[in-house]
């Protein structure tokens, strides 16, 4: 797109305030030849000398309608709605409270591997495997509802994440092809094409202040963007021996934009200083070759400013907890499995970390102290990702298992 096109759209969004300013089971079998069976062929019925098999399931709702593995949820930031994306070819957007199915998201004729509400609420985008992204409205102000379809916006290969800008509606997309897209709705509008990766960019943010984009892919790579810019305000590569952590798994930013925190594939991560573009910390918790599946940073004095404490979770089962300060760790927090995800609770309560795993739970932690306050459970396959309500109060869950879960965070 031409220069002029990209300020001309800064300009204007500029101007309104909004934007750019284990486990392993060993099983014997008998003499008889009996071969034990599948999970899925059991009925819940025991037969003779069966123990019952009893799962626990905590939950206050669930949305049952995937047919296969729901890989994305995320929450509406003010109504009780929540969108879900699956292994279906399928998204919802449905009603925590009740569990009430308010609209199909079709379109796709491959897995919706993302979702994303709009900061202001009144959009919806999914994007697939097919590499379609589909952008939904709410039809009418008072009306939460009701969604129309709007656009379906073309360009990646396969879509790996979804962003929405944190003022402005404005979407970012990361693409297995190497590029990363940003459109201007809804007029669906392409604002920028970003080259310059060599290989799928696996995670990408819109800095809190919403002036940059940072975004890393397979080949160890992490970019620093103007969005009014196609050209890098500074590339970091494996090449930099400092920098080298192998394929770039996660990345987020501080609350002040300063500081941007990096996991690998390698189990290692990286901080860097945003303004001088170089590496300024390596922080090393995790086991060796265990992926830093994700980053989030936690508040628990209340401040924003300064580096702070940042949360890591990896494919060893721990979370760390770490002062930026020190660069060492406050509390290190155990799962059964692999770490999916990581999410804090607004303010008030910022300090409570939940956490999702492969072990078929979630956790939620006082993150000044690492104390353990809750386990949700009631799946019965690995949790793939989570939400928190726009208020905090529930925490919603994707399963491998086909289901979403609702859990009271209180």
């Amino acid at each position: 797109m031409a220069s002029e096109h990209v300020d001309e759209n800064i300009e204007e969004i500029e101007e309104d305030d909004q934007f750019i300013g284990e486990n392993d089971v060993f099983i014997e079998i008998g003499d008889n030849g009996d071969v034990p069976m599948d999970e899925d062929d059991y009925d819940g019925t025991p037969g003779e000398g069966d123990e019952e098999v009893v799962f626990e399931d905590n939950s206050i709702q669930h949305f049952p309608s995937h047919q296969g593995s729901v890989f994305a949820v995320s929450a509406h930031p003010s109504a009780p709605l929540i969108a879900s994306g699956g292994e279906d070819d399928l998204g919802y957007i449905w009603d925590w409270t009740n569990g009430e199915e308010i609209v199909k998201l079709t379109g796709h004729t491959d897995s919706v591997t993302s979702t994303a509400f709009s900061n202001d609420g009144e959009l919806i985008a999914t994007g697939g495997m097919d590499g379609k992204v589909r952008i939904w409205r709410r039809r009418g102000k008072e009306d939460y509802k009701t969604w129309e379809f709007l656009t379906e916006l073309q360009g990646p290969d396969e879509v790996m994440w979804l962003r929405w800008h944190p003022k402005g509606n404005v979407l970012l997309a990361g693409s297995n092809d190497t590029t990363v897209w940003l459109w201007q709705l809804p007029s669906g509008n392409t604002m920028q094409v970003f080259a310059g990766h060599t290989s799928a960019v696996q995670c990408g943010e819109f800095t809190p202040d919403g002036k940059r984009i940072i975004t890393g892919d397979a080949d160890g790579n992490l970019i620093f963007w103007d969005p009014r810019s196609s050209t890098p305000v500074f590339k970091l590569t494996s090449n930099n021996p400092r920098f080298d952590i192998g394929s770039i798994t996660s990345v987020a930013v501080n609350p002040a934009s300063t500081i941007a925190v990096v996991g690998g594939q390698t189990g290692s991560i990286r901080v860097v200083s945003l303004s001088k573009g170089e590496v300024v910390g390596a922080l090393g918790g995790h086991k060796e070759d265990e992926s830093v599946e994700s980053v989030v940073f936690v508040d628990l004095a209340g401040q924003t400013g300064g580096a702070g404490v940042v949360v890591t979770g990896g494919t060893d089962g721990k979370a760390c907890i770490w002062d930026l300060s020190t660069e060492r760790i406050r509390a290190t927090l155990e799962h059964g499995d692999a770490v999916t995800g990581l999410l804090t609770l607004p303010a008030p309560k910022q300090h409570i970390l939940v956490s999702s795993s492969m072990d078929n739970t979630l956790r939620t932690w006082d993150a000044r102290t690492g104390t353990l306050l809750k386990e949700h459970k009631g799946h019965r396959g690995p949790v793939l990702g989570a939400a928190l309500s726009h208020d905090g109060k529930v925490l919603v869950s994707a399963g491998d298992d086909g289901v979403c879960l609702v859990f009271d965070t209180e």
